[in-house]
């Protein structure tokens, strides 16, 4: 039987590139879910690739005919975003493939509900606080248009989305600290071996 691997995350920890790395590690074997979003793409991003880039009315289809597995919404300064993943065929755990999936603690959590505890294993990425908002900073600054204000709704968000009250309410104990990534991408690759 197949599992999902699910990464998550504070903001501008670096999940995203964990993400790619571990996915282009062809021993891990891991087949995509690829999500969907209404936000707007950012620079350097491809339809199909990070997300699906739909629009609202896309999404509110895809709500009605029953399809979603999970979804979230943020009310940014720029009105609401959603975020979701879609019951699209892309997901089959009856066979041996395992898969690799990234989002939140309560995307973590409707996933397991959908899928079974058991068939899902959290991948908790931690990065310092100071570093993150670096970071945050750095990436915001290359977009072609700045979001600030939503970099810092993000941030501020995060401390409530992220509390430990949250994460051993969703049994999530492993945390792997991101301030070495090829360390970082080591430890996981061990966890993702050891309960695949």
């Amino acid at each position: 039987m197949g599992k999902i691997f699910f990464i998550s995350g504070k903001s501008s920890t670096g999940k995203d590139t964990i993400y790619k790395r571990l996915f282009e590690d062809k021993s891990l074997g891991f087949k995509k879910i690829t999500m969907y979003t209404t936000r707007p793409m950012r620079a350097g991003e491809s339809d199909g690739e990070e997300y699906f880039f739909v629009s609202n009315d896309e999404a509110k289809k895809h709500e009605h005919d029953g399809s979603i597995v999970e979804m979230r919404i943020y009310n940014t300064v720029y009105g609401p975003w959603k975020y979701y993943t879609r019951n699209d065929g892309q997901i089959d755990l009856d066979g041996n493939d395992n898969y690799l999936a990234l989002g939140t603690i309560e995307a973590y959590v409707k996933y397991c509900e959908y899928f079974g505890k058991a068939n899902v294993c959290p991948i908790y990425i931690e990065v310092d606080d100071g570093v993150r908002l670096g970071r945050a900073l750095e990436r915001e600054r290359r977009q072609q248009k700045p979001q600030y204000r939503e970099m810092c709704r993000r941030f501020i968000a995060d401390d409530d989305d992220f509390s430990e009250e949250n994460m051993k309410r969703c049994g999530i104990d492993r945390h792997f600290v991101n301030d070495n990534l090829e360390q970082c991408i080591e430890e996981i690759k061990t966890y993702i071996k050891e309960n695949a």
